[in-house]
């Protein structure tokens, strides 16, 4: 058998069995909606990291194939890098329009069925003209607003059914957080092989699919969530406001329309640039204001400064869809027998140790809470950047020893390395979704949610431009292995190792003040 269809298999028979095991321990603990949230937020993540296993490999091979090979790497990571950044810019409207208008049940709905509708026309560019980039930017542009509704309102939905304070908290979003991972690595594995060995289309008609079994999932469990998630007010839904319309309804035809209008972004990356700078600026400026509105007010800044290492952390990270991505398909020695592992499918990595690990985080701070020994959450932000570091160290060290011998980056490099970097995500990613909950006023936690979701967008898009510093080349120019490989060497050990461990030095200094400022919320 194929190695990599049978890791396929072993996947999905491990995912059956792990998942029933982790929501019997925990039926007892957490209400209901947290295993609901759970299964539709994992399609929807198959969806897009089923998508986004492909993305740049799609674009460097198909889309931009018929431009140089320099090129087509640098053009494909400014629109993964604009992707990226946009589907967790979304957010910060997508939270405020559930907020004040639409109710997380509603914002949640129609984000899965725009994603669904992405997907759909990114599978049918197949049948239609795979290089024609104006298709692909709208298929794309669906996907990115359709986030913008499910992402940040999915999580702050879930967050309704804790006290603000709640100590179950933490773990829920860990548990949460798992079930974004359990849709990851199946769909790395899955997408990544129907992508790259039977064909592109395929991979992606796959990843729609899944969005939809969420929609579904989330929709049919609606009369188990009491009244949590409704619209605001009904007159939203009720009163017209323009040609018959409800404001609701206008909301979500806009939403339409804007799809064609963004899809246009994706070919003025330095539009895109100084638009996100500014937003980021304008957001940035809003939650300085809303600290001083609040009772509690600074626990805000805390959001703030926390903000700007977490940014740090996913501009490094980021680097797994992107250039980590090329280096595995040219520079990792993929061989398992006769097979050749695909390159997309090591994005299940990240994925797998999450579905391992997120259960023992969950349990470990529950211990260390009890114990009154559980680090603060900046602490926590603290040994996610060491951990980031150690895994660019690894593969680091990995290429190093590649360019001494004169061979290719071991398999081990890249496995240890997803494997860092998976501890410090726990350490940050759930972490910071709880945190957002617990330190926002109760009435503007869908825009502070999409405030937070816009640090990954920022992350995103400078993982771009830290990506576009390695002089990327093909095996076939001229150049050695070695002169190839060192730009990546170079770029990891200055900005994954020591960029990352000067943050995190600044980061623990002002780890008293941020514990003073977040006023007895840990």
């Amino acid at each position: 058998m194929d190695f990599s269809l049978g890791l396929i298999i072993v996947g999905w028979l491990f995912c059956l069995i792990w998942i029933p095991l982790v929501i019997k321990l925990n039926w007892k603990i957490h209400p209901r909606a947290l295993f609901v949230c759970f299964f539709a937020e994992m399609w929807e993540r198959f969806s897009y990291y089923g998508m986004r296993a492909l993305l740049t490999l799609y674009m460097v091979k198909i889309v931009f194939q018929q431009i140089s090979s320099g090129e087509a790497d640098i053009k494909s990571l400014a629109i993964y890098g604009t992707y990226t950044a946009s589907i967790y810019l979304g957010p910060i409207i997508g939270g405020m329009m559930a907020d004040k208008y639409l109710g997380f049940r509603k914002a949640i709905l129609l984000g899965g069925i725009l994603i669904s509708i992405g997907h759909l026309v990114l599978a049918a560019q197949g049948l239609i003209a795979e290089t024609n980039e104006m298709f692909f930017f709208i298929a794309l542009s669906f996907i990115v607003i359709g986030t913008g509704y499910f992402k940040p309102n999915i999580s702050s939905f879930l967050g309704k059914f804790y006290e603000q304070d709640d100590p179950r908290k933490d773990p829920a979003y860990n548990i949460f957080y798992m079930g974004i991972n359990v849709g990851a690595f199946l769909s790395a594995l899955t997408c990544g092989y129907l992508g790259e060995e039977v064909g592109w289309h395929w991979g992606f008609g796959l990843a729609g699919i899944g969005m939809f079994i969420g929609l579904i999932v989330f929709w049919i469990n609606l009369k188990n969530f009491g009244d949590q998630g409704l619209v605001p007010d009904i007159k939203y839904d009720n009163d017209s406001v323009f040609a018959g319309f409800s404001l609701n309804k206008l909301i979500i035809i806009l939403s339409f329309v804007a799809v064609p209008l963004w899809a246009v972004l994706f070919n003025f990356d330095a539009v895109f640039k100084y638009g996100l700078t500014g937003i980021t600026i304008a957001v940035l400026a809003y939650l300085i204001y809303l600290s001083t509105q609040y009772e509690n007010g600074s626990r805000l800044l805390v959001v703030l400064v926390l903000f700007i290492f977490h940014a740090v952390f996913w501009a490094l990270f980021e680097q797994a869809g992107g250039s980590l991505t090329l280096i595995t398909d040219r520079f990792v020695n993929r061989s398992v027998g006769d097979s050749e592992i695909p390159a997309s499918q090591f994005q299940a990595l990240n994925a797998f140790f999450i579905i391992v690990f997120a259960p023992i985080f969950a349990w470990l701070w529950i211990k260390l809470n009890k114990l009154k020994l559980e680090p603060t959450t900046p602490l926590k932000f603290v040994y996610s950047l060491l951990l980031l570091a150690i895994g660019f160290l690894i593969i680091v060290f990995g290429a190093q020893s590649a360019i001494a011998t004169g061979g290719k980056i071991v398999i081990w490099a890249i496995i240890f390395m997803y494997l860092f970097h998976t501890l410090g995500e726990l350490c940050l990613s759930p972490v910071g979704l709880s945190m957002i909950t617990k330190l926002s006023p109760p009435h503007i936690v869908g825009f502070t949610m999409g405030a937070w979701f816009l640090s990954y967008s920022v992350g995103n898009k400078v993982a771009t431009e830290i990506g576009k510093l390695i002089s990327i080349g093909d095996l076939e120019d001229n150049a050695s292995m070695a002169e190839q490989i060192s730009p990546y060497v170079d770029v990891y050990l200055n900005w994954g190792v020591y960029v990352v461990l000067g943050c995190a030095l600044i980061l623990l200094c002002l780890v008293p003040l941020l514990k003073k400022l977040m006023k007895g919320i840990r």
